[in-house]
């Protein structure tokens, strides 16, 4: 599993890590275009790591349901700037399904690679970096019109422990695996996922959990004319599911509120 306390510097199996987001995009789902420019997203960066990130989550493209894609060439325009002027102050994960992409930013300083495709194993062994394992069922830009599962937990448990199985054999270091609320799921699955999220826990990895500000929190929240709440009215549901999952088990946090979380952290620590 390897030495994943070495490389963070705090010891996640005492206290949850929190991971802070850096959307440097025009359209992400809560922050798209607030840190677009690489001074703002660096800026920004810096400000995550003063209330307490112990990693920072770099992406140049947006994965929100309905999201287009993006080439490669843009992606690595809009963060490697970042990736390197923030290397240079904490540990920096790159948020990226793209080979080219993750090489490009592990070069910059980059040595994790968050990976919604759970594909780059390959990428992360060959570069000697860790790894993130997410589940998603189809295609950001298609991934909420009808997502289906028999048993989403045991599905997605058997899919996150056969990519950790692969990324081991094929050497990666430090393997984490994240169920990936929102990806490619309905609010019954999330809810399904957080209820039962020590069978994910089970496998033996560590666990990231990603619920920060997300549409299920917004709907479970609705308004009484029956809209969502808004995004940037969802911190207190966001902090719930984020201790729920501390509770469960999960070693790390990917919060878009990054001192609230760290907060919640110590207590469910203490």
């Amino acid at each position: 599993m390897g030495d994943v306390v070495a490389r963070t510097g705090v010891d996640h199996r005492t206290i949850p890590l929190v991971m802070g987001i850096v959307n440097v995009t025009p359209d992400s789902f809560s922050d798209g275009g607030h840190h677009a420019s690489a001074d703002a997203a660096i800026a920004h960066g810096l400000t995550l790591l003063s209330e307490g990130a112990a990693i920072l989550d770099i992406g140049g493209e947006s994965s929100r349901p309905g999201s287009s894609p993006v080439d490669a060439d843009t992606e690595m325009a809009r963060v490697l700037p970042v990736v390197e002027a923030l290397a240079e102050h904490a540990r920096v994960s790159i948020d990226t399904h793209k080979a080219e992409v993750a090489r490009a930013a592990v070069a910059k300083g980059a040595t994790l690679i968050n990976d919604i495709s759970a594909s780059l194993w390959p990428v992360a062994a060959e570069l000697g970096v860790g790894w993130i394992a997410m589940h998603m069922q189809g295609e950001p830009a298609t991934m909420q019109e009808d997502p289906r599962y028999g048993d989403v937990v045991e599905e997605v448990r058997a899919f996150l422990a056969e990519r950790a199985a692969a990324a081991a054999a094929a050497g990666v270091e430090e393997i984490w695996i994240d169920p990936g609320f929102g990806f490619g799921k309905t609010d019954a699955h999330n809810l399904a996922l957080l209820a039962r999220l020590d069978r994910i826990v089970e496998l033996g990895w560590p666990v990231l959990v990603g619920t920060s500000r997300k549409g299920t929190l917004g709907n479970l929240l609705a308004l009484s004319d029956g809209a969502p709440v808004p995004v940037d009215d969802r911190l207190a549901a966001s902090i719930a599911t984020e201790v729920w999952a501390m509770h469960q088990g999960a070693s790390m946090i990917r919060a878009h509120d990054v001192r609230s979380a760290v907060q919640a952290a110590k207590v469910v620590a203490a």
